[in-house]
């Protein structure tokens, strides 16, 4: 097992009603008493009534409440500059985040802003090194997918040079995330989909580690993969199945907050060709993701074949007499393709009308501060390599 530090200050408060807190939390960390609100603004969490919920706890907490709303999925950078402004210009010093993946990026991205006296962007860029000060941050979930509420890191796009990058600080966790699994029940099938196929695609990232045995973190890994498979299939037959609701809630916490990469070396590297694709093309990530992860997998499962056929037993169940390791190896990767296919999402790039014309642009960018992943190192070649195999 590799060395390693843990730690994780977000607390989750789990369970019906919780948003109702909300205010008396903030209260106990917010000195100016001003909070940007940051939400779709697409009039869900209206209809839901967790908007009238939120700003009556707010209010009771004597808080006084800015926002900023027009959030969309592959959240812009735009979006963030805008919500600094708001904050600095009226002494901000606590955001709150409605929403899933895309609102806590942008909370995120604001809340390490703020204190910062250049452009934002320098910190995604690497030109201005680890966020070390970032302003406090809540979250109340109604998407479970992305698991950024106890996660460090945030994704952003900046739609005018067609990029995507990444942030990664422990001073970006969130102080609290409220999770209500009743929120979600309205979530129409692909964006459930996508929410529990994102959970599974962060869980291999950190499952498909070279070099160091990991035992313990295995079988998180492949308890989380389970699950959501189970569960997974349940909601896609019921959606109102709370009880499936909840566990793909929590598990959306539990595989980014930091408990199933310690000891290992996450590899990243499907997720990290996917936010050239969606920079360009603006899909929804997880669906990106259902098209890269078995080309990917096809690509460099001879790197370590006892790791996928592991997975292959371990996780869908193929019998150890299937056949060769390397039949076993290849039909786990097959299993994971068609459980894409049963809740209806693509496996491939045509699918989702990507033709090659942005291969060779997509693997420069990505490869531009080196090679990606761990499990094995992908160059430019190899990149165009996995985009074709996705096709």
């Amino acid at each position: 097992m590799k060395s390693f530090e843990f730690s994780n200050r977000t607390s989750i408060i789990f369970g019906k009603g919780v948003e109702s807190t909300v205010g008396k939390r903030i209260n106990n960390i917010s000195k100016s008493k001003r909070v940007l609100l940051i939400h779709y603004g697409d009039g869900l969490i209206e209809k839901l009534g967790l908007y009238d919920r939120v700003m009556k706890s707010l209010a009771e907490a004597d808080l006084k409440v800015l926002e900023l709303k027009g959030i969309k999925p592959n959240p812009d950078l735009s979006k963030i500059h805008e919500g600094i402004e708001i904050s600095k210009k009226n002494n901000v010093d606590f955001i709150l985040g409605i929403g899933g993946g895309s609102i806590i990026d942008t909370a995120k991205g604001i809340a390490a802003g703020v204190p910062y006296d250049g452009d934002v962007w320098d910190y995604f860029t690497g030109k201005a090194g680890i966020v070390e000060e970032a302003l406090p941050i809540g979250v109340i979930t109604t998407m479970p997918a992305s698991g950024s509420e106890t996660s460090t890191g945030a994704v952003i796009s900046k739609s005018d040079t067609k990029q995507k990058l990444s942030i990664d600080s422990l001073e970006l966790r969130p102080r609290f995330a409220m999770l209500n699994p009743e929120l979600t029940v309205g979530i129409p099938p692909f964006l459930t989909a996508c929410g529990f196929v994102d959970i599974m695609s962060h869980t291999m990232e950190k499952y498909f580690s070279p070099g160091w045995k990991n035992d313990f973190t295995d079988r998180l890994c492949e308890a989380l993969l389970k699950s959501m498979i189970y569960n997974g299939r349940i909601v896609m037959e019921n959606p109102k199945d709370i009880d499936a609701r909840s566990e793909i809630m929590l598990a959306a916490s539990f595989s980014h907050n930091g408990y199933t990469d310690s000891g290992r070396t996450p590899d990243w590297g499907s997720h990290f060709i996917e936010h050239e694709i969606s920079a360009i093309y603006d899909i929804t990530h997880a669906a990106g993701l259902t098209a890269i992860i078995p080309a990917w997998m096809k690509y460099v499962y001879k790197e370590d074949v006892n790791r996928f056929v592991q997975y292959a037993v371990r996780v869908w169940d193929v019998d150890l007499e299937y056949g060769s390791l390397e039949k076993i190896a290849l039909e786990g990767i097959n299993r994971t393709k068609n459980f894409y296919k049963e809740v209806n999402l693509p496996t491939s790039l045509t699918e989702l009308n990507i033709d090659d014309k942005y291969f060779e642009e997509m693997a420069v960018k990505a490869t531009v501060n080196g090679p990606l992943g761990s499990f094995k190192k992908l160059y430019k070649e190899d990149i165009v390599e996995i985009l074709k195999l996705a096709l």
